[in-house]
């Protein structure tokens, strides 16, 4: 992605993460629709700019575009999370698998630097953070794996999944503290059948939790003003 930047000094990148950061905060619900016009003048940027950030964001699942063309915040359904997640419990534990073969070889001072973020994220209460934060943990052994087309795909599905934990569950329940641990822990230790174990039962975990309901209500108008550092 080109670094485009505005008369603020953004970039379609800052942007970007603007934006993600309002939809994990729930600033931005699932199913809002987004506008390339409001978006431009929001941040001051030409509506190519915004072209190029709201296609990132569709490609990387977060958006969708609709038949009438226009551009919402992917809402899924949680029959449609449970299909994510039947694919990724047909995914996620032969990565936890062949890592945990070959855990010699590898380096997971990504992961944990990046638990400790998670931790930091779970103190501070910044449960929008978490979400993200917890989705990424998953991309982050996808990444070790080194294969780039499966680091596309978990990062499409547990992007959904996000949403999914967002719109139907209390975060703190769905992102339990030891869970992310445990796994990382398993594969370190080279016990393949500890870390598929323990990585089925993270994602049956995560599927029970969606079973409840959360409702957020957001004024649009709040979190352009929000988006635009106003």
């Amino acid at each position: 992605m080109s670094e485009n930047h505005n008369k603020r000094g953004r970039t379609e990148r800052e942007i970007q993460q603007r934006i993600l950061r309002a939809i994990f905060e729930l600033r931005m619900p699932p199913g809002a629709r987004l506008t390339e016009s409001v978006l431009a003048e929001t941040f001051s940027v030409s509506r190519t700019v915004i072209r190029l950030v709201i296609a990132r964001l569709t490609q990387d699942g977060i958006l969708v575009k609709k038949p009438n063309g226009a551009t919402c915040i992917a809402a899924p359904t949680r029959a449609e999370i449970g299909q994510v997640l039947h694919v990724r419990r047909m995914i996620e534990p032969v990565i936890v698998k062949d890592l945990s073969g070959s855990y010699k070889n590898l380096s997971f001072s990504s992961i944990e630097e990046h638990l400790k973020k998670e931790d930091s994220a779970r103190l501070s209460g910044s449960y929008g953070d978490l979400v993200r934060l917890t989705g990424e943990f998953h991309l982050h052994l996808a990444k070790l794996t080194g294969n780039r087309f499966l680091v596309d795909l978990i990062a499409q599905l547990q992007a959904l999944v996000c949403l999914g934990v967002l719109m139907y569950t209390h975060t703190e329940t769905a992102c339990p503290e030891d869970e992310h641990r445990q796994i990382a822990d398993a594969i370190m230790r080279g016990d393949k059948s500890l870390a598929v174990e323990r990585m089925i039962h993270h994602l049956d975990h995560i599927e029970q939790a969606i079973l409840s309901s959360s409702k957020n209500h957001v004024q649009f108008s709040e979190t352009l003003k929000w988006l635009s550092g106003k």
